[in-house]
Order: structure tokens, then C-alpha cells, then sequence
């Protein structure tokens, strides 16, 4: 038999997770895009949108010792990504629920997009600081014949906002949406978004990896910065919270005078057993 290894299942607004416990680096170098492929697949793995490796600070190259974990995030297809928005809400759900992190202080998580800080509500929702939003250039995406400009909002990972009259526009959003190559040239996830009323939007995305997905944390700091953007051209609303719907539920963005995006959102741990990966 396999050896078999712990996991557990997590979702933030219904953007879902396997989480692997390695925190001294035991699965370095098994963990190939197979194998999460695998661990992801929904009718012959234990399905999810992507595997969140749990690793203390220092243990893989590049990390920083001085921050006690690190955040290894692969999208469904194996690929690594920089960040990811509700899967940091659902590695620092863990951290607490094991015992390894204490939910009445600040968390710092080291990612592949520097370290970010977490604290836990009295709501029992987490607030993640996910640093300043780097805006770029328009562009253009299109699903089919119908082609939209779209705001480029790189928040660790690199995404393309486009404003719709109508979500089901996009279609069934089984493939990605075209994008400009030399814009993108490791891809980008593409957001949707119709406004639903003041500081209200709601969107529908296609990430990177993974396909449309119920909710994606990154995605919904893109949409608010483009929607403020939108509304107060000269530089955004700020100090502000943006209501943002996604199928899964609602994430609350605050874009402060300080320009850093905080994002807050329910994490939860659902599941828990062995795999033989």
C-alpha cells in the first residue's frame, strides 16, 4: 500500500482547496503537476481549484526564515501561481484550527508575492493586507466575436477586468477568454463585471489553471481597484469598502488612503483524511 499523507479540504467563497500539510518540506519534489492534477480532479481525486502546501518559513529556497510559513499555492493544472487570495484565508483557517497559529494576533504568510498579514474578525472572517495593486495598461478580451477593453490589475498575479452590460456574456466560460499574448505572456485570469449598485459590483472569473471558478480573492481586489477606478477616474475611491458578489458568496475590498488593498471573506475547513497522493 501507498504511504499515505494527511490532507484537508478548505473553500473560501466556494473557491476550494486541498490543503497538504508538510510544514518541514517532506513532499519537496513530489509534488509535480500530475500529482496535483490528480489530487484536484473532481470525479477520480479528491477535487479542488487548486493545492495549498503548508511549509514553514525557510525550508524552501527563497523563503524567508524570519516568517514562520510559507504559502506554496499550485492552480488545478499543476502550475504554480504567485498568489492567491482565498486560499491564503483558508492556509491561515488551518494555521489556527491546528494549533500552529493563534487567531487574537496578526499572522504574517510568506507567498510568492512577498509576505502578507492576516487577522481573524470577531465574525470569524479573515482580513488578508494584500499590498498595493500595480495598474497597467487597457487591453482587450473577447470570448467569440464579442471583444471588451479591459483594465490590466496585476495584485500578485496578473488579471484583466472587463465591464459587461451582462455576466452571461462571457458564455460558458469552458475555455479562457482570448488575451493579448504579449501582454500576458504566462497568462492571466479574466474577470467580468456589471455593477449592482453604489461601491457594488458583481463578476464572474476565469483563472489562470483552474478554469471559471466560483469565487477568486485576487480577481475581486482587481474588480474593486477598476470599479473605483471607473467611478473616480483621478485615482479611485479610497478608504472605502466595495461590496463584490461572485457565485460563491461575497468578499468586502478596501482600497485605504495608504493604497493598500485589504481583502476580507469566510474560510472554512470542511474535510480532513489520508492520500496516497
Amino acid at each position: 500500500m501507498a504511504e499515505q499523507y494527511p490532507f484537508l479540504k478548505g473553500h473560501g467563497t466556494r473557491n476550494d482547496f486541498v490543503i497538504l500539510p508538510d510544514l518541514d518540506g517532506t513532499l519537496h519534489g513530489q509534488l509535480d503537476d500530475d500529482r496535483v492534477r490528480a489530487l484536484c480532479d473532481r470525479r477520480s481525486g479528491i477535487g479542488a481549484d487548486g493545492v495549498l502546501r503548508v511549509v514553514r518559513g525557510g525550508v524552501v529556497a527563497g523563503t524567508d526564515p524570519a516568517v514562520p510559513w510559507f504559502m506554496d499555492y499550485r492552480n488545478a493544472d499543476g502550475s504554480v501561481a504567485e498568489m492567491c487570495g482565498n486560499g491564503i484565508r483558508v492556509f491561515g483557517r488551518y494555521l489556527v484550527a491546528a494549533g500552529l497559529a493563534r487567531a487574537d494576533e496578526p499572522l504574517p504568510v510568506d507567498t510568492r508575492d512577498g509576505v502578507k498579514v492576516l487577522t481573524f474578525t470577531p465574525s470569524g472572517e479573515v482580513t488578508v493586507d494584500m499590498g498595493e495593486p500595480r495598474i497597467a495598461e487597457e487591453t482587450t478580451v473577447s470570448v467569440g466575436e464579442s471583444v471588451w477593453s479591459a483594465l490590466h490589475v496585476d495584485m500578485g498575479n496578473p488579471h484583466a477586468v472587463a465591464f459587461v452590460d451582462d455576466l452571461a456574456e462571457a458564455g460558458a466560460l469552458l475555455e479562457s477568454p482570448v488575451f493579448d499574448l504579449a501582454v500576458y505572456p504566462r497568462g492571466v485570469n479574466v474577470e467580468f463585471v456589471v455593477p449592482r449598485g453604489e461601491r457594488h459590483v458583481a463578476m464572474r472569473v476565469h483563472e489562470r489553471g483552474s478554469g471559471e471558478t466560483q469565487s477568486c480573492g485576487t480577481g475581486a481586489c482587481a474588480v474593486m481597484v477598476a470599479a473605483a477606478l471607473r467611478e473616480q477616474p483621478d485615482g479611485g475611491a479610497r478608504d472605502v469598502d466595495y461590496r463584490v458578489d461572485l457565485p460563491g458568496g461575497t468578499l468586502t475590498i478596501r482600497w485605504t488612503a495608504g493604497n493598500r488593498i485589504q481583502m476580507t471573506g469566510p474560510a472554512e475547513i470542511v474535510a480532513s483524511g489520508a492520500t496516497g497522493l
